[in-house]
């Protein structure tokens, strides 16, 4: 296995990873019109844009073949909403097969040594309620900030939980 930043020629790779999860995670949370109408096309394009963005961190984890089975991202919290948070863990996602290896664990402290060069030392993280990946983040030493927030996803209103770290180098 291994973890490295995400280059240009990842997006494919990362827009596969991100579909085929959402798929699997969201199944009984999201409509299934917007996840059987999700394309890998239309995310490979945006993962060309995040890659190619300078304010945004990508890192892949390869199995042994070199497929990408999983990433990580993020960057400075934009929005101000979160006083005292000045990084923003944007989405983490592993297969579904690989999951519950230890791969989120070495994604997610990969992200917040790349946070630490950048001079942010606490991070926030959003996730939907009905998820359950929150557990992971409670494991990972992230306190809930803020549980009254709403997304809308088509027609579905979800329950937008945000989690925090204060300092991200107690955690590592």
């Amino acid at each position: 296995m291994i973890i490295r930043e995400a280059t240009l020629s990842d997006a494919e790779g990362i827009a596969k990873v991100h579909v085929d999860c959402w798929r699997t995670t969201y199944k009984s949370i999201i409509s299934d019109d917007i996840l059987k109408n999700l394309s890998y096309e239309q995310r490979t394009n945006l993962w060309i844009n995040n890659i190619t963005r300078e304010d945004n961190y990508i890192f892949v984890v390869e199995n042994e073949d070199g497929k990408i089975i999983g990433f990580t991202d993020g960057g400075s919290e934009k929005s101000g909403e979160y006083p005292g948070y000045d990084g923003d863990v944007t989405s983490i996602y592993i297969l579904e097969e690989y999951q519950g290896q230890g791969i989120g664990k070495k994604l997610l402290n990969r992200l917040f040594e790349e946070f630490e060069s950048l001079d942010l030392h606490s991070a926030i993280v959003k996730v939907l309620e009905k998820n359950g990946s929150y557990r992971f983040y409670e494991a990972m030493g992230a306190e809930r900030v803020v549980d009254n927030k709403f997304v809308q996803i088509g027609s579905d209103r979800l329950k937008l939980l945000v989690y925090g770290w204060r300092n991200l180098y107690m955690n590592a």
